[in-house]
């Protein structure tokens, strides 16, 4: 049977990996998917790196843009990363060429992922990115497929290993968060500027994704709550442990009969749960369906072989033949959903505050919580010399975020606190 000719843009750690692995396997897969995967093209930066593969008979493109063009691949799969440019306009370039695309891009397709599907189902195309969200673990597919007959009403997760392996390492440690940034830098598990991670727009990009699959709308990721995990200290881990909880940056989407609420943000979660057992760079994903109640994944979120991995799904499926809408839904038929704001968000917080050890104090904080109806589950107070920084670190009842806000700004205006008091969300799923 005639090949499946892959042409690959972005040579970067995952694009190399599947080249090698379609130069290595590409005619022995032909078993699982009916024909042969061959690698036909690459285009890249650098055309003089070893990348770990025969360039030999591959095409070697310098513009992506024409490489989607050529009339010489079937398939164009898009690593190269970025919401715009080069990485945009191939997948553009490839559709209309009538080109299947699979991309691991999930910032393109958070910006851009409608009118890219739009596009290529409208001439019959497969626009596949298994790999855009949780590395190695098939969460797209499971969404799309295994669970196709659920509604679900939330899926959320860890969605970003950088941080889990941050705040992991803090909680083993005790070592403060600069500390093990600087680490997981050396080691290679955050980029040299960790804001997209570390600030949680990685994981916002990937929750606005399930969220679309999940919900079967259009991604809103201007319509998620973000905060990140750098105002997190082992004080507080070590809090949250006596509490009975671990925290972990998790990303999480609702939906209701109000509509679709997504947030990101560090969350304690009880311990002895699927979440809170989850360490390191690992990833893991909840889905909870009407039909399967609640279904579990984890795996690694990251690195070449996980995505890799993911990405040769994607490569494999379009060489069976297989094509579904990208989105869960027909792309013409989906459009944005109706945001509920984080403010009628109801739930339980810890709360720490660092205020000076004199009496009245506690009165001061508690009056400010009771005056928008917030009630305190249990307290704790390390003692320190009289006039000393001392935390106070409450538990509180479940209360609506604005209340909280209130209160926590009415606290800072009294001037009893040190410096500003630091909110984690408590998820008991």
């Amino acid at each position: 049977m005639k090949p499946l000719r892959v042409g690959i843009a972005g040579l970067g750690t995952v694009g190399a990996s599947v080249a090698r692995i379609l130069s290595q396997s590409g005619f022995a897969l032909a078993s699982r998917c009916g024909r042969p995967l061959q690698l036909n093209a690459v285009s890249a930066r650098s055309r003089g790196r070893d990348r770990g593969f025969p360039m030999e008979g591959v095409a070697w493109f310098d513009n992506p843009v024409a490489l989607a063009s050529s009339a010489d691949i079937d398939l164009f799969v898009e690593l190269m990363g970025g919401e715009g440019g080069p990485a945009k306009a191939s997948v553009e370039a490839a559709i209309a060429r009538g080109l299947p695309v699979v991309t691991a891009n999930k910032a393109l397709l958070a910006h851009h992922g409608v009118a890219l599907a739009k596009a290529a189902e409208a001439r019959g195309l497969a626009l596949n990115f298994e790999a855009a969200v949780a590395g190695g673990i098939p969460i797209i597919k499971a969404l799309r497929e295994g669970l196709g007959a659920n509604r679900i009403s939330r899926v959320y997760g860890i969605l970003n290993g950088t941080c889990n392996y941050i705040l992991t390492t803090m909680e083993a440690t005790g070592r403060s968060f600069g500390d093990v940034l600087a680490e997981a830098q050396k080691l290679g598990y955050a980029e040299a500027d960790p804001t997209f991670d570390i600030g949680g727009m990685d994981t916002a990009h990937k929750l606005s994704l399930l969220a679309a699959v999940a919900f079967g709308h259009a991604p809103a990721l201007d319509g998620i709550h973000v905060e990140g995990i750098e105002r997190i200290t082992p004080e507080d881990i070590a809090f949250a442990d006596e509490f009975g909880f671990r925290i972990k940056l998790l990303g999480i989407a609702t939906r209701d009969g109000r509509g679709i609420s997504q947030r990101v943000h560090p969350a304690m979660v009880p311990h002895g749960t699927p979440l809170a057992d989850v360490d390191g760079v690992f990833n893991a994903v909840v889905a909870e369906g009407d039909l399967v109640g609640k279904s579990v994944y984890e795996g690694r979120g990251a690195g070449a072989g996980p995505t890799a991995s993911a990405v040769m799904a994607d490569i494999l499926d379009i060489a069976r033949g297989v094509r579904l809408p990208a989105f869960g839904a027909p792309a013409a038929t989906i459009s944005r959903p109706e945001i509920v704001p984080l403010a009628s968000h109801v739930g339980a917080c810890y709360l720490r505050f660092t205020v000076i050890d004199r009496p009245g104090v506690i009165a001061v904080l508690s009056r400010c919580l009771a005056d928008q109806s917030i009630s305190i589950e249990s307290m704790l107070q390390r003692s320190r010399s009289p006039g000393e920084a001392v935390p106070v670190v409450m538990i509180t009842h479940e209360a609506r975020e604005d209340a909280m806000v209130k209160a926590l700004a009415a606290i800072v205006s009294t001037g009893t606190v040190m410096e500003q008091p630091c909110m984690v969300r408590i998820e008991r799923f």
